[in-house]
């Protein structure tokens, strides 16, 4: 299984990045896919999630801001965040989940900074 993020970097505050996480080795319909974050010295925190039927939850503090999508045609998960904030600055993660089971998967992670 793997899990493979793309789209970090470094944006200005209001900017905005999108997000790619591409999936193989998994059926990846069945699967919850999920965005987490984790800032430097604190806890992962769930960003997004969009169930196998296009169900989607944000954390409050993106809600308005971040968008999350699959396709299903290409295994893929995107997060569209938009008017970025510097406490959005983390390390941004993949992860594929069927809730109740073993199955969950975490990619690599890609760095998104928010700075000017």
């Amino acid at each position: 299984v793997q899990l493979v993020e793309s789209g970090g970097g470094l944006v200005q505050p209001g900017g905005s990045l999108r997000l790619s996480c591409a999936a193989s080795g998994i059926i990846f319909s069945a699967y919850v896919m999920n965005w987490y974050y984790q800032a430097p010295g604190k806890q992962r925190e769930l960003v997004a999630a969009i169930t196998s039927g296009s169900r989607t939850n944000y954390a409050d503090s993106v809600k308005g801001r971040f968008t999350i999508s699959r396709d299903n045609t290409k295994n893929t998960v995107y997060l569209q965040m938009n008017s970025l904030k510097p406490e959005d600055t983390a390390l941004y993660y993949c992860n594929a989940e069927i809730p109740g089971s073993r199955s969950n998967y975490w990619g690599q992670g890609t760095q998104v900074t928010v700075s000017s």
